[in-house]
């Protein structure tokens, strides 16, 4: 069965770090692209960043360029997501998704959601 859960959030201050954790069972990493999502109350869910089953990443949100940064170790099963700088804007439930392709492309196309977890940035 395939799943995917999140871990890492938590209260940071305006300008801490956080890393995040999609870890995946029921299916083969390698093969596979993964996205991070995030959606803050009342917004809809926003296409965060994406990795390709050969280590490229792509970044949706404008907002994330630059202080963000996605990574995979297949040996481990997990996807992590580094989040630098981090701004009140950011404050969201960050979950992770599986693509059935080995490329990202557009944050459309993805499934197997995981529950979330939330990250709060508030000083």
């Amino acid at each position: 069965q395939v799943r995917l859960v999140e871990s890492g959030g938590g209260l940071v201050q305006p300008g801490g770090s956080l890393r995040l954790s999609c870890s995946v069972s029921g299916f083969t990493l390698d093969y596979y692209a993964i996205g991070w999502f995030r959606q803050a109350p009342g917004k809809e869910r926003e296409g965060v960043s994406c990795i390709s089953s050969s280590d490229s990443s792509s970044y949706w949100a404008d907002s994330v360029k630059g202080r963000f940064t996605i990574s995979r170790d297949n040996a481990w099963n997990t996807v992590y997501l580094q989040m630098n700088s981090l701004k009140p804007e950011d404050t969201a439930v960050y979950s992770c998704a599986l693509r059935l392709d080995a490329r990202c492309g557009g944050p459309g196309g993805f499934g197997s959601w995981g529950p979330g977890t939330q990250v709060t940035v508030s000083s």
